[in-house]
């Protein structure tokens, strides 16, 4: 049967209607940067998304069972549960090379295959350019969160130096310590409470390092291996810690603690400016 061409008509605007619907759903639900388009970017910083989170990641070894990804892939999970509770914030990319330390000769997570390092003041340049980015465009708070230990003494500089920079022009850098202190000695602190000691929670591939990554992004576990491994040292990539019971329900506990005490750092810091 030939549909009647004013039908056919009706029939075209409705499915265009309707492609526009899921469009700006779609963009509108999303608050990872890099999933939309500029002219939907310039729209939502009108509306008032003015804070960007830049996550900081890092692409090193982390024992025989986790991924090397694992800080990049954290980074931005943590970042974007933050800025889904913050409502008025969007997530850049993730920075994934960082300073690892020296390769000539390799030291540290250098020894280890998979490990990216880069200078110091590579790093720091890299943090400049893209916050220098977002104030252009119209952000009002950048806020640089970073999920590694070996680089916040870098962060801190750099924040230092952009809100010197920036200073009357209405653009502000933040580094929130909350962020790295609940993911670190906060976390440690939960899982004591939960009754587990120093030489198992760890500094790094521990049962708090694997337990968060677990809830993140369990696929990047080895978890069957791990069971049935004996334990880890140093010399495996492992620092100070037995990852053998972690668990992504203790990891949960450690992303509850980082989102919660983060977006309350953030709110705060940007209500101040």
């Amino acid at each position: 049967m030939t549909m009647h061409p004013l039908f056919r008509r009706l029939f075209a605007f409705a499915v265009l209607l309707i492609a526009a619907q899921v469009s700006f759903a779609q963009s509108s639900q999303t608050v990872l940067l890099q999933n939309l388009t500029w002219t939907e970017l310039r729209e939502q910083i009108r509306a008032g998304k003015t804070t960007v989170i830049i996550p900081i990641g890092g692409t090193e070894q982390s024992g025989p069972y986790i991924a090397v990804g694992k800080h990049n892939v954290r980074a931005e999970y943590l970042s974007r549960k933050i800025a889904e509770k913050l409502g008025n914030a969007l997530v850049a990319p993730v920075i994934a090379y960082v300073p690892e330390g020296s390769y000539a000769p390799p030291a540290s997570h250098m020894r280890f295959p998979g490990t990216i390092t880069i200078p110091d003041d590579v790093f720091e340049k890299m943090l400049e350019s893209a916050a220098n980015s977002f104030a252009v465009h119209g952000f009002r708070n950048i806020v640089f969160l970073g999920d590694h230990g070996g680089y916040q003494k870098d962060v801190i500089q750099v924040v230092a130096h952009l809100n010197k920079t920036w200073a009357g022009s209405g653009a502000k850098a933040f580094v929130p310590p909350e962020y790295y202190n609940a993911s670190s000695d906060g976390y440690a602190q939960i899982l004591r409470q939960q009754g587990f000691r120093d030489d198992e929670i760890g500094t790094h591939a521990g049962l708090a390092d694997t337990s968060l990554q677990l809830a993140v992004a369990p696929q990047m576990v080895r978890l069957s291996q791990l069971r049935a491994s004996s334990k880890l040292g140093a010399a495996d990539g492992v620092y100070g810690g037995d990852p053998r019971r972690s668990s992504a329900e203790l990891g949960q506990l450690g992303v509850d603690a980082i989102v919660s005490r983060t977006v309350d750092a953030i709110r705060k810091d940007t209500a101040e400016h």
